[in-house]
């Protein structure tokens, strides 16, 4: 257990630390029994049971400096998942302090601000440990490559367990652009490192193209999603939404803070480009989100849905040191989602439970292999495209389509998705020309062709 250096009554404003003691204190103790078939409470952990799992006082909950940096993980003996899980809560938790921080700003409330501040400072020093638990000899290319991985098998899993038909698919349609990166990306690390993507990849996730990233340029008004209604909704839609939103601003960030790193021009302009995709995901799935949620409702589900996802990450975690951390701070985030309950409870009126309406969050969010279903996936809605928020195949577009005239502009003096593959090896470059891709590309490109007497590039 992790205790405070220093002064403890810094961490004591307000009798906010008391509160939040006392909110993991009533937690009611329940048991979980065998069922009539005889399964033992081991195997309920399979399920995430928020009402009924144990927190940690908020005052045992800041780290000192060395317990907040720990010994990285050896990039030549991880599991491809492990680091996969380590990108994924680096994300989560780096969007937990975004959100909190902007919801401090709006809200009135100065007991709201006081017990945000707390709670965030635990999630940035949650973040920060997360992070550097990813190695100093793990190159620019190498994160990149484990940061595509979880694009691909975070989004497989969380489509296949959706239950709204709508973000199925919108988890689908964005599975097929990161599975491209992917790929891209690898024939970046044979250029630049000489090196093999399934050394990171690990045989799990495969590397070949998906829709094209050089026809995933979009108009931003193409980007607009309809969003599901928070009274409605299931608890696990909008944990995936959460998850999804903040998975994918991750990436854009990573990218976006470390694509100029590099003195190839190749490699600069395909970090560039990519990241422009990654912003296209994060508006799709941000306006997923029902707006009409308050912003004490959303911090609450934020903080459930960070202890259902270092559940999640526990139950299936090979590595015992970091499956440890998962499992501390998954206590850690039970605590603040109860204090979220109370504020709830004490400025809105409404019970927790009425909005959260389950006892139980499941499937759990695994990484595991998904190379089935990304194929179905790929065999299916490799030529789909957003149009007036809904998807359809791009031959059935209309011809004013916005983005027929905004990929035009995008692609005029070259495209650096499509100038990397000539400079990877020809085991990688050959799968660029399978003839689906070929077709889809032959497909968008007459369909712009057409398109452009009708649209005026904007």
């Amino acid at each position: 257990m992790t205790r405070m250096v220093g002064n403890p009554r810094i961490f004591q404003g307000a009798g906010v630390t008391a509160r939040l003691t006392a909110c993991t204190a009533v937690l009611p103790e329940i048991p979980v029994p065998m069922d009539s078939a005889g399964v033992m409470e081991e195997d309920k952990m399979a399920q995430f049971r928020p009402f009924e799992m144990e927190g940690m006082p908020i005052e045992e909950q800041p780290m000192n400096w060395k317990d907040m940096v720990p010994m990285p993980y050896d990039k030549k003996a991880v599991d491809a998942y492990t680091r996969t899980r380590i990108i994924l809560m680096n994300g989560i938790e780096n969007n937990a302090v975004l959100t909190s921080h902007a919801i401090e700003r709006m809200h009135p409330d100065p007991e709201v601000k006081k017990s945000m501040a707390l709670m965030r400072r635990i999630d940035s020093q949650q973040q920060e440990l997360v992070n550097w638990l990813n190695p100093a000899d793990q190159s620019i290319i190498e994160t990149t490559l484990g940061y595509e991985q979880v694009a691909v098998d975070l989004t497989a899993n969380l489509a296949q367990n959706e239950p709204d038909p709508y973000v199925k698919q919108t988890l689908d349609f964005a599975l097929l652009e990161d599975f491209d990166h992917l790929y891209r990306y690898s024939c970046l690390y044979d250029y630049i490192e000489g090196g093999d993507p399934e050394v990171i990849v690990q045989g799990k996730t495969e590397v070949k193209p998906g829709r094209p990233t050089s026809i995933e340029h979009r108009h931003p008004f193409d980007s607009m999603r309809k969003h599901y209604d928070k009274d409605t909704a299931d608890i696990k839609t909008k944990m995936n939404y959460i998850t999804i939103t903040a998975a994918e601003q991750q990436t854009m960030l990573y990218y976006r803070s470390h694509g100029f790193m590099y003195p190839d021009d190749i490699a600069r302009q395909l970090y560039a480009e990519i990241a422009e995709i990654e912003e296209q995901h994060v508006t799709q799935y941000g306006l997923l989100g029902d707006p009409n949620e308050t912003m004490l409702e959303k911090l609450a589900m934020m903080e459930l849905n960070e202890a259902y996802l270092y559940h999640s990450c526990a139950e299936t975690e090979s590595d015992p040191r970091i499956k440890g951390i998962w499992e501390k701070f998954m206590k850690m985030e039970v605590t603040h989602f109860n204090e979220c309950a109370r504020l709830i409870k004490k400025i809105e009126g409404r019970d927790i439970q009425d909005l959260v309406k389950a006892d139980v969050i499941e499937p759990l969010v695994v990484f595991e292999q998904n190379k089935d279903y990304v194929n179905s996936v790929i065999d299916g809605q490799l030529d789909l495209a957003p149009n007036n928020m809904e998807f359809m195949r791009m031959r059935d577009l209309p011809d004013d389509w916005a983005s027929f005239g905004y990929l035009r502009v995008m692609n005029a003096k070259g495209v650096p998705s499509e100038e990397i593959v000539s400079k990877a090896g020809p085991n990688l470059a050959e799968r660029d020309q399978a003839e689906n891709i070929r077709r889809v590309k032959q497909e968008m490109a007459r369909r712009v062709e057409k398109g452009m007497a009708a649209v005026p590039a904007r």
